[in-house]
């Protein structure tokens, strides 16, 4: 496959996954299995690099988009946002220590758990039942973002979605604000990550860029289709996101 053939490729790919990470979040698991295919002659750290640059370019496009006609809660997200950055750059500290397949398998049984209460929960998110904001739900966003942004920093696919599932399930949110809420905390994490990458070299600028574009293309089309049809179609989303992130981490896990 020449160039050309390879960037249609990664585009069209790059397009999809910004679509699903504009909605529900995962959309690496779209985006960097093409890349790592694609790019077989690159090392793992300058894939990983290339794709930050991408999925956080098609991260700042959503949140515009999002910011213009969502309510955000920004007492919550601005502490959320500094605990995931931080603990990003400390999870990429542990890579060499962390047991990676012990995050796969932690992480493949609390996708288990959020389909299964979020199919058995048919409500969920639908109506936001909480919009108190205290000291204990400030306290509650610090940890949370550090822990997501800790397991972003080593392993890092399906982060969004786990983001997601918090902002409903615990602080009351709908699947729409959940969804815009989860994109502002990954702007933390995608930031820490490039602080790495890109001044160790680690970054395929012409390749990174065209991917960009298109994630920034499908992430427009993502934000609008949620505006559109709103929290219902997201839980829907979501739901087939987890079987689908699910299905590719257990064969992953268990072949």
């Amino acid at each position: 496959m020449d160039l050309e053939q390879t960037l249609i490729a990664l585009g069209f790919f790059a397009f999809c996954g910004g679509l699903i990470d504009a909605a529900v979040g995962g959309g690496g698991l779209v985006q960097l299995p093409a890349l790592l295919h694609a790019l077989p002659q690159q090392s793992l750290a300058t894939v990983f690099g290339t794709n930050k640059l991408a999925v956080l370019a098609g991260n700042l496009s959503s949140i515009f988009s999002y910011v213009k006609r969502i309510k955000i809660m920004w007492k919550l997200m601005l502490p959320t946002m500094l605990s995931a950055f931080l603990f990003a750059f400390l999870g990429a500290f542990s890579v060499s220590i962390v047991p990676k397949k012990l995050m796969e398998f932690v992480v493949f049984f609390i996708l288990i758990a959020m389909a299964i209460y979020t199919f058995t929960e048919k409500k969920l998110g639908l109506v936001a039942s909480n919009k108190h904001c205290g000291s204990k739900e400030i306290i509650s966003g610090f940890f949370f973002g550090g822990l997501i942004g800790f397991y972003d920093g080593v392993f890092g696919p399906g982060s969004g979605s786990l983001l997601l599932f918090i902002f409903v399930k615990f602080f009351g949110f709908d699947f729409l604000n959940a969804s815009a809420s989860a994109k502002l905390v990954n702007l933390g994490t995608f930031s820490a990550a490039l602080m790495f990458f890109v001044p160790s070299g680690n970054v395929l600028w012409t390749i990174g860029g065209v991917v960009a574009l298109c994630n920034m293309a499908g992430s427009l089309t993502g934000v609008f289709l949620a505006l559109r049809y709103g929290s219902g179609f997201i839980r829907i989303f979501f739901l087939i996101l987890l079987i689908f992130l699910i299905g590719r981490m257990g064969l992953s896990l268990f072949s």
